[in-house]
């Protein structure tokens, strides 16, 4: 009579103790988001911030290394293109977006430069 057998059935409080353990399973994922968010996406944001302002503020007389390696100075600036002579009578016209670094004018020389 009483051979048969009983199955559990999920009630309220077992349901909610099921989306708790769902809950606590993706909180490693959430961690490991946080992680890369704060050790490798917002560094590299905050770089390209830094360089877009740089390169924004660049102005006639700066130093200008471009992306190719080129080292000269700034004579022209536009809104989105720079002239830059390397030499004497050495001119060329680059998109403002190609520099890799600016060094304004007046500044001081490596220890290791003449």
């Amino acid at each position: 009579m009483f051979a048969s057998p009983a199955y559990a059935q999920a009630t309220g409080g077992a349901a909610a103790a099921g989306g708790t353990a769902a809950l606590i399973g993706f909180l490693p994922y959430l961690a490991i988001f946080a992680i890369f968010y704060f050790l490798i996406i917002r560094p590299q944001q905050q770089r390209v911030k830094q360089h877009r302002a740089m390169v924004d503020a660049v102005k006639k007389g700066d130093d200008v290394v471009t992306g190719g390696g080129i080292i000269g100075k700034a004579v022209r600036v536009t809104d989105s293109e720079v002239e830059v002579e390397a030499g004497p009578n050495v001119r060329f016209v680059v998109l403002k977006s190609t520099l890799a670094d600016v060094k304004p004018r007046g500044m001081p020389a490596a220890a290791n430069e003449k």
